[in-house]
């Protein structure tokens, strides 16, 4: 079946990610129609697409030939496009950012849910080809994990305004996304986690895992894990070249049997009682035509999936739960 997609919001990610999976997949997407806020954008690649530029988001979601809108930007609308898409029963594929607010935009994730159209929340990391093949790898040689430590370069801007007291200054979509990883990769949700702070920074952000998932260890005992997210904000923005420089594994995983390192989107190696192995799986899919055939089979499939979503804000009310154990200087236990 060939969706017939509208386009919101094209954003930066646009040229490299969402245009070449658009093209390879053109057997299951037929873009037509195009919404910018940059007009000239939209008028272009409605031209190349052969689609119609629109001049407003409600004119695109309610056209008769459009049955699913990628959102691919945010924007002073926030969630408007969404709910509207939602109210005229077109499925949404949701790329402009993770940074929810779990409590004070409860109602939208309860609008979206009640609405019974299919919604996808774009979580890129999860459809790397180095983190499947590590989800692989832990299914069949390297065994449960046990500690991560995941990576995060941070450029502080000059000049840049300090937060009041009491705030962490950071990329909250970013962060969520990172806290989704871990989550990915451990398999379940974490029990707890505090947060350290410097110059208004996240610089170590510690997720526990209590042994909770039924996954017994060699001895028979549940296994528990622990994900640190640290953050290196020490270079100042006329540096920002040399944090490219010799910098660690964007993660790495340590589990029962062996540890791997990943850098991202397809490059890992791993070791274990054999030794080195070194993988590089730059022949594989690339992420933005796996999340678009992800969110087809969604959409054409006769189970509504969520989880997307759901994670998703769990992710977020997980960065919100690292800002108030800063503040509070104790660790913060998380609803089960």
């Amino acid at each position: 079946m060939r969706l017939r997609v509208g386009l919101i919001g094209l954003g930066d990610q646009w040229q490299s990610r969402y245009r070449p999976a658009l093209r390879m997949l053109d057997d299951r997407f037929d873009v037509r129609a195009v919404y910018s806020t940059i007009s000239k954008l939209a008028e272009s690649t409605a031209e190349e697409f052969q689609a119609d530029p629109i001049d407003g988001y409600r004119s695109l979601v309610y056209r008769c030939d459009i049955d699913a809108v990628l959102i691919l930007k945010q924007c002073w609308l926030g969630w408007l496009p969404a709910l509207a898409a939602c109210q005229a029963g077109k499925a949404v594929y949701w790329g402009a950012g993770l940074d929810f607010d779990p409590v004070g935009q409860r109602s939208v994730r309860s609008t979206i849910e009640n609405s019974g159209v299919a919604f996808m929340a774009e979580l890129p990391r999860r459809f790397a080809p180095a983190t499947l093949r590590m989800k692989e790898l832990i299914a069949t040689h390297l065994g449960a994990p046990r500690l991560i430590r995941v990576h995060r370069q941070s450029i502080a801007p000059e000049n840049a305004p300090h937060p009041g007291p009491g705030t962490c200054r950071t990329d909250d979509s970013e962060l969520v996304e990172l806290v989704d990883w871990c989550r990915y990769i451990v398999g379940r949700s974490p029990n707890a986690v505090s947060s350290v702070c410097k110059e208004n920074l996240f610089q170590s952000l510690i997720l526990n895992y209590e042994g909770n998932s039924g996954q017994p260890s060699k001895s028979g005992q549940p296994i528990g894990a622990i994900a640190e997210i640290a953050t290196d904000s020490t270079l100042p923005n006329q540096w920002k070249e040399s944090a490219s420089f010799r910098s660690p594994a964007a993660m790495k995983v340590q589990c029962e049997n062996g540890v791997a390192f990943i850098d991202l989107p397809s490059t890992l190696v791993w070791f274990d009682d054999a030794g080195r192995h070194v993988e590089s799986l730059e022949t594989e899919s690339p992420v933005g035509e796996r999340m678009l055939r992800q969110f087809h089979r969604s959409v054409t499939s006769l189970v509504r999936d969520l989880n997307g979503l759901v994670d998703a804000y769990e992710a977020a009310a997980v960065v919100q739960a690292a800002r108030q154990s800063h503040e509070t200087g104790c660790r913060v236990d998380l609803p089960s």
